[in-house]
């Protein structure tokens, strides 16, 4: 196995790929990447039995055809650590990676290619494409919802929901529920499904989808995520358990509107947070006539609060929330005012951009 590649060629794939690897395992063949060789054409194979990751490279000219297996965080970190106009000479000989680049000489070690887990690929059941920036948004606005090591491992993930008409992603750790949709035609699509992808591989995916002007063929199965584009092949396995019927958190009797600047809005809570409790993040929101008081304090007696003005007309109502919840709602909107809908101080509020119905996003009060 021998070939030749520049430098920037290889960096960007192979970062994608290390970052599937895990630092920590238990299998050496786990921490490493799988460099298959076929003519012209160079994969690079990353995976933790859960995500797996392939990308695709073409040589500008044939190398002698191969696989092995090296280290992935040390190839990377080797060609980061060259000259951006460095050409990388790769050569297998007895089982160790000799690679060359101008001055530099490196000794890498190996394990066979054939120890290699690659996940079994597994028939998909709905098929359809979609724009990677389309996508990518969907997810952009609803991961930070979602749950991080929660003993309920079926909110550890996002979900997926494919119909013939629409293509919805939602994300809930129990506290807080973001939902956005993407309204249009997927052909192919004959059926509605769901399916839960894991954290990681949302994560894995979101760093994936960087070609706004591309599309992502996604193939889902009983098993397995997979998105394929000219580039990546990226492949999940599922989370295998029932979501929350979404829907019945979403408040839907909620009489009372208030609409008010966001970024104003988004400022006032991330001051008042400084003085919040460094645990719980509270702050009590009190809503008036034309204005809302955002307040917080901690054990040791300090106090912060802010005035807001804002669309309101209707009865006082008091109401505490996890501060970071709603400046992670009021981060991800990009309107310039935001909506709020709640009933009284017990119940969800539902957040809104008022200018969009594609996405909503509901936090549950907290007592202070």
């Amino acid at each position: 196995m021998k070939f030749s590649i520049s430098r920037d060629a290889l960096l960007k794939p192979l970062s994608l790929v290390a970052g599937v690897v895990e630092r920590r395992q238990t299998l050496p063949i786990l921490s490493n990447v799988l460099i298959t060789l076929e003519g012209d054409r160079l994969s690079l194979t990353g995976t933790d039995t859960e995500v797996e990751l392939a990308a695709r490279i073409t040589l500008p000219e044939p190398g002698e055809s191969g696989e092995i297996t090296v280290p992935a965080r040390k190839l990377a970190d080797i060609c980061k650590s060259l000259p951006d106009s460095g050409r990388l000479e790769f050569n297998l000989d007895e089982q160790r990676v000799q690679l060359r680049s101008g001055r530099s000489r490196f000794t890498l070690s190996t394990l066979p290619a054939g120890d290699f887990p690659n996940i079994e690929p597994a028939a998909g059941s709905v098929e359809f494409t979609v724009n990677q920036a389309q996508l990518k948004s969907l997810i952009d606005r609803t991961a930070f919802s979602m749950a991080q090591q929660d003993v309920r491992y079926y909110l550890n993930g996002m979900l997926f929901e494919v119909t013939p008409r629409h293509l919805r992603t939602v994300a809930t750790d129990g506290h807080r529920l973001a939902m956005a949709t993407y309204e249009s035609e997927l052909p192919g699509v004959r059926s509605d499904l769901q399916v839960i992808l894991p954290r990681k591989g949302v994560l894995e995916l979101l760093r994936l989808l960087q070609n706004p002007d591309e599309d992502v063929r996604v193939v889902l199965g009983g098993n397995h995520f997979h998105a394929i584009t000219p580039d990546f092949t990226f492949t999940s396995k599922l989370v295998d358990g029932k979501f929350p019927e979404y829907e019945r958190v979403v408040p839907r009797d909620a009489d009372k509107r208030v609409l008010g600047p966001r970024v104003e809005l988004k400022e006032a809570l991330a001051r008042t947070a400084i003085l919040s409790n460094e645990k719980y993040r509270g702050v009590r929101l009190v809503l008036e006539d034309g204005n809302l008081q955002i307040l917080a304090n901690n054990p040791e007696q300090e106090e912060a609060e802010e005035q807001v003005g804002v669309s309101y007309s209707g009865s006082r109502v008091e109401i505490g929330f996890n501060v970071s919840y709603l400046i992670d709602v009021l981060s991800v909107l990009n309107s310039e005012e935001v909506r709020f809908q709640l009933s009284d101080g017990s119940r969800s509020v539902l957040v809104q951009d008022p200018g969009r119905e594609d996405a909503l996003y509901v936090v549950m009060p907290m007592r202070l």
